[in-house]
């Protein structure tokens, strides 16, 4: 089972990055799947699921600016991020979840937000 991101960068506040995980492994569409972050020196921090039948939910820091999204027939994750500031620099994993807890996780992509 793998789980690879993709999509990470330098961008200037207000920017936007989509980020990307591909999957491989196990069923894909059959799991719910994660967005997690971890800023410097911080915790993780939850910030996106979608179901496998494309119901999303947010964390309150990212709603309206984020999108989550999935193909299931590409096996992929996305996450679609706008109007960027230099908090939202941290490092994106995908993370799967299995039975509630997040089982499988992605190596991660570094998303720095600065000028």
């Amino acid at each position: 089972l793998q789980l690879v991101e993709s999509g990470g960068g330098l961008v200037q506040p207000g920017g936007s990055l989509r980020l990307s995980c591909a999957s491989s492994g196990f069923t894909f569409s059959s799991y719910y799947m994660n967005w997690v972050r971890q800023a410097p020196g911080k915790g993780l921090e939850w910030v996106s699921a979608i179901s496998g039948g494309g119901s999303t939910a947010y964390a309150d820091s990212v709603k309206g600016r984020f999108t989550i999204s999935r193909d299931n027939a590409k096996n992929m994750l996305y996450l679609q991020m706008n109007s960027l500031k230099p908090e939202d620099t941290a490092l994106y994993y995908c993370a799967r979840d299995g039975l509630g807890m997040f089982d499988y996780w992605g190596q991660g992509t570094q998303v720095t937000v600065s000028s």
